[in-house]
């Protein structure tokens, strides 16, 4: 017996090209016998039109009498609503290239009686009078023929070309699926692509080892899981490993959006779903991704919904068949990508559906080396570009995050022309990726300046000196996104666990910023804003989830995130008493006033210092580690300022054009050239 691949071989194929890798041939576009019938109609009709144009000159009935009375007409044909004829030669008055036949606007009921009066007054012959016979055919096929005609000829263009092609498009495509398929052929994406998330790779191994050979499952009786829910963050790569999972396993992906099931028009979802699965089960085996699946599969019930006849709900229900109807032998994988898992249906990752979660994560300080290299291997690199150095100062970034980096320092090296790119890119690239990009012609004035210089060196004193904080990386006054300075940490590791002490120095940064404001500028600015949530923010963590106050203990009272039964009614905002949250206000605030009385300590102890940075950093504007660690040692720096490095540049600029121009030359009137 054939594996699943060979009895696929003889099933048309619904990708753009055949195995050979050739487009399939133009449709034919034979016209039938409607189609014939139509062109006759528009042949027939453009006829009658050009008989109407060619030229006849149509006149006024005082002037068709006035003719008459005077004998010029020879010959004329009397119709149902207007009079045909045609001059007698040399008509006075007309000018001989005038056309000599005419039309005259004719009312029976009128002007009829009048009509034959003209005539016998005028003597005019018998024989050149004539009476037109009914068109009754042509009234037939105008009034009743070409209406029909045409309501056919629309039927055909929308549905008979929607269901020959088979092809989504107008009214018949409603309930059609819109995937987008990516055949074997084309599925380029491997694990060689994907970096950072070992673990997940490891947990689908087993997955493509049964797309590839599914009988080695069926000998021993077990069942591949049906589907796979991926988990993570926006931006950590859950799509680019569905991918890899098709390249590796070799079979077509079916790739669609949660929210391309959604219409207007309930019931399109579930047929959508219908449809998806249909075509799945046709080009097994295969792997059906939904993207963002949360936006389907939420939570049924009144405190999320509007009840049973909603269209998610009905799409959530055809997918939950759909799962459940899946046979050991179909071999398609349904694979799902969510960053809300938490308000997922209970009845969707249950076991026998979405039997495995895998959790994607932010990736590690390994993750971030191995992605950073990835993404390098398209651009050329200098030799001082350092992927693990950089890696330690990304840390909470995302696969997407890092790729952004690589992407715009190759823009930053590209703009200012030079070979390769440099360290200083990629890490002005990391800062512009985080923060923002660097104002640098944002005029700022002097005493602002002054006072952004003292906060930031205070974070710099406080964060070099305290043992327990992370290394220092570098610090600048450089305005950048909201902030008009930043103090960068180097992490010498990944953190997956906060001590007190580091969190105690966390706070003592925070305020070592505040501090020095008031130590040396005699007065307090909106500048600690971010500070003071972020040392909020990590006192209230301390005390409500870490339990590392000594008057709460060992008490959580945070918001339970862990709850798998489904929430039909929001929880109050606390679960404390009121006399609980007074004491938990006051413990946060003995944390931050300890934090507080210790970080201005160490500036008391330490101002000569800080000042000393203060003034380095409104003479350099951005200082790194080393330029700290020798401000703190009591070395003076020898390094070019930013206005010796503008000048520099622009007398590189001139000697450039100068050896362009050629020095020495004199133009007619013997004066020197630039």
């Amino acid at each position: 017996m054939n594996d699943g691949k060979n009895r696929n071989m003889n099933r048309p194929r619904r990708s753009g090209r055949d195995d050979q890798g050739r487009r399939p041939p133009l449709p034919s576009y034979r016209r039938g016998p409607l189609g014939w019938l139509i062109v006759l109609v528009v042949a027939f009709t453009v006829m009658m039109m050009l008989q109407q144009w060619q030229s006849v000159d149509k006149i006024e009935w005082n002037a068709f009498e006035k003719y008459l009375r005077d004998g010029q007409i020879e010959s004329m044909e009397i119709g149902e609503n207007e009079i045909n004829g045609k001059f007698r030669p040399g008509v006075p008055g007309r000018d001989e290239k005038a056309p000599v036949e005419f039309t005259v606007d004719y009312k029976p009921d009128v002007v009829r009686a009048r009509l034959f009066q003209i005539l016998d007054e005028s003597k005019t012959p018998p024989e050149t009078v004539k009476f037109a016979k009914p068109r009754i055919w042509l009234t037939l096929l105008i009034n009743l023929v070409l209406p029909v005609v045409i309501v056919l000829g629309f039927l055909y263009f929308i549905f008979a070309r929607n269901l020959r092609s088979g092809a989504g498009g107008m009214l018949m495509s409603f309930g059609r699926s819109r995937h987008r398929l990516q055949s074997k052929d084309r599925a380029k994406v491997t694990f060689k692509d994907v970096a950072g998330v070992e673990e997940a790779k490891e947990e689908v191994s087993e997955i493509i080892a049964f797309l590839k050979n599914p009988k080695k499952f069926q000998r021993l009786g077990g069942r591949i899981p049906r589907g796979v829910l991926l988990v993570g963050p926006p931006g950590c790569g859950k799509t680019l490993l569905a991918k890899a999972i098709a390249g590796e396993a070799d079979v077509p992906f079916f790739s669609i959006s949660g929210s391309d099931f959604v219409e207007m028009f309930v019931g399109v979802g579930a047929s959508r779903v219908r449809d998806l699965f249909r075509q799945a089960k046709e080009n097994s085996p295969c792997i059906i991704f939904l993207d963002e699946v949360d936006a389907i599969g939420r939570k049924r019930g009144p405190g999320f919904v509007g009840g049973g006849h909603d269209e998610r709900e009905q799409t959530l229900n055809a997918i939950l068949v759909e799962m459940d109807g899946f046979d050991t032998n179909d071999q398609v994988i349904v694979i799902a990508a969510t960053n809300r898992a938490d308000i997922l249906d209970h009845a969707l990752t249950r076991p026998g559906r979405f039997d495995r979660q895998i959790f994607v994560p932010l990736p590690d300080l390994k993750g971030r080396a191995d992605i950073l290299k990835v993404h390098a291997k398209k651009v050329k690199l200098g030799p001082d570009a350092n992927m693990e150095r950089l890696a330690r100062g990304t840390p909470m970034f995302t696969g997407a995050d890092l790729a952004a980096i690589i992407n715009e320092a190759a823009l930053m090296a590209t703009m200012a022309d030079k070979e390769f790119v440099e360290m200083a890119d990629l890490e002005e690239a990391r800062d512009k990726v985080r923060w923002g990009r660097a104002k640098r012609s944002r005029v700022m004035d002097q005493n602002e300046k002054r006072v952004i210089a003292f906060h930031e060196a205070g974070h710099t004193l406080v964060q070099s000196l305290l043992d327990d904080a992370d290394p220092l990386h570098k610090v600048s006054i450089i305005p950048r996104g909201p902030m008009g300075g930043a103090t960068f940490a180097l992490p010498e590791k990944d953190r997956t666990i906060f001590t007190k002490r580091y969190c105690m120095a966390l706070l003592q940064v925070c305020f070592g910023g505040r501090i020095a404001e008031q130590m040396f500028c005699d007065d307090i600015s909106s500048g600690a804003q971010s500070d003071i949530q972020q040392a909020t923010m990590i006192a209230r963590q301390m005390v409500l989830t870490w339990g590392m106050s000594s008057e709460l203990g060992l008490i959580s009272y945070g918001p339970d995130m862990g709850a798998k039964e489904p929430v039909y009614v929001m929880p109050a905002e606390k679960e404390y008493s009121e006399k609980t949250a007074e004491t938990i206000d006051g413990e946060v605030k003995k944390l931050t006033d300890e934090a507080y009385g210790k970080a201005k300590k160490i500036i008391d102890a330490n101002k000569d210092k800080l000042e000393r940075i203060a003034k380095a950093l409104l003479k350099y504007e951005t200082l790194d580690a080393d330029d700290v660690k020798m401000i703190l040692e009591g070395k003076d720096l020898d390094k070019p300022t930013v206005g010796d490095l503008l000048a520099a540049e622009q007398a590189k600029e001139e000697q450039s054009k100068t050896q362009t121009e050629g020095p020495g030359t004199e133009n007619p009137e013997g004066k020197p050239s630039r």
